[in-house]
């Protein structure tokens, strides 16, 4: 096992940057999620890591190795695709085995390697068929389980959920994350999936532009957003943000007036406030009322989404709440949980 180092690392096509002067330290053990939109350098970074990809500019390092110059098969990296990457005139046993196969190792020993790695991602009854008669949760977990049959020194999954329906995800994240605390492998994840890296994840780097927003733990990165990028990529829904300015410490968005958050007078600020901490009330006892643009029962709770002057406020409330569409409700901010930040540099304003 070991951590992964970036330092300075650059990958461009021509003119385009896709990931731009990249310093990143993956602790060894770790599971780091590269979190972003599409387009963002999350999965260019990782082939970077596996050898798939070259380096512009800046050193990489696995362990104590510089690994810039080894081929894929030197840098002892396991990685799972997103499409499974299966054999279909392979057996499962096969699929799993074919790393050992390659390596030349001896077959006793390669049965012995397959069957403990098909064990623990619960395989063993499917070893003798093809992944055309499996699943796509099982065909996931072949891939899996080719991945870890042997020791790697890091792991590398490339959005390896994205193709399963949304219970099967629910079920491999659990397992993913059962596989993780019991391996301690270190584990650089690439997804585009918020509720994937919120929940597998040891830290994560939201990324945009080729460039890290922010890095640092889920909880921190839900509820200390450094920018306004992160404020709203992260939370479903995603966090209300609303143009306006602050007057003698009062933020002002047209009929809405936010009292008491400090910090003087400035133009050019958006308050950000997410839904769970938005409250539906009685008309005339909140900041403002305003009509009910939509309504959604969830299951566990309620989404109301209002119109303010133009622009929608979503609140989440208790499942049991009702109204129609057009009714006229009160919302009011927990003022503890807003976030204001500067329109023009996206940066956090921390008053």
């Amino acid at each position: 096992m070991a951590g992964v180092t970036f330092r300075g690392v650059t990958k461009r096509w021509g003119a385009f940057v896709g990931v731009r002067a990249l310093d990143l330290e993956v602790e060894d053990e770790e599971f780091l999620v590269l979190l972003g939109p599409s387009g963002c350098g999350k999965t260019t970074t990782m082939r970077m890591v596996a050898g798939l990809e070259e380096p512009s500019e800046g050193e990489i390092w696995i362990g104590d190795d510089v690994v810039n110059d080894m081929a894929p098969r030197e840098r002892d990296v396991a990685m799972v695709f997103q499409n499974y990457g299966l054999y279909p005139h392979m057996t499962v046993r096969d699929n799993i085995g074919y790393p050992l196969k390659v390596r030349g190792i001896a077959k006793a020993e390669a049965a012995r390697m397959v069957d403990n790695a098909a064990a623990k991602v619960e395989l063993g009854p499917y070893l003798a068929r093809k992944p055309g008669q499996l699943s796509g949760g099982q065909r996931q977990r072949v891939a899996l389980a080719r991945s870890l049959v042997r020791t790697p020194r890091v792991f590398l999954m490339d959005e390896p959920l994205s193709n399963l329906d949304a219970k099967l995800r629910v079920t491999m994240r659990a397992e993913l994350k059962h596989l993780h605390h019991e391996l301690r492998i270190t584990t650089i994840y690439v997804t585009h999936d918020q509720m994937e890296a919120m929940t597998l994840a040891s830290r994560i780097a939201v990324m945009n532009k080729g460039v890290i927003m922010q890095l640092a733990a889920p909880e921190v990165i839900y509820n200390d957003p450094a920018n306004l990028f992160v404020a709203g990529f992260i939370g479903s829904p995603s966090m209300n943000l609303l143009d306006g300015a602050l007057v003698d410490g009062a933020f002002r968005c047209g009929a809405l007036t936010v009292p008491d958050l400090g910090g003087g007078s400035r133009e050019g600020v958006v308050l950000g406030i997410r839904p769970e901490d938005v409250a539906v009330v009685p008309t005339g006892t909140g900041l403002v009322d305003a009509p009910v643009y939509a309504f959604e029962l969830t299951g566990e709770s309620v989404l109301v989404t209002v119109t303010v002057d133009g622009k929608h406020v979503s609140a989440r409330g208790d499942r049991h709440f009702r109204c129609d569409i057009g009714d006229t409700v009160g919302i009011s901010f927990q003022r503890e949980r807003t976030y204001l930040f500067d329109a023009a540099s996206e940066d956090r304003i921390r008053l």
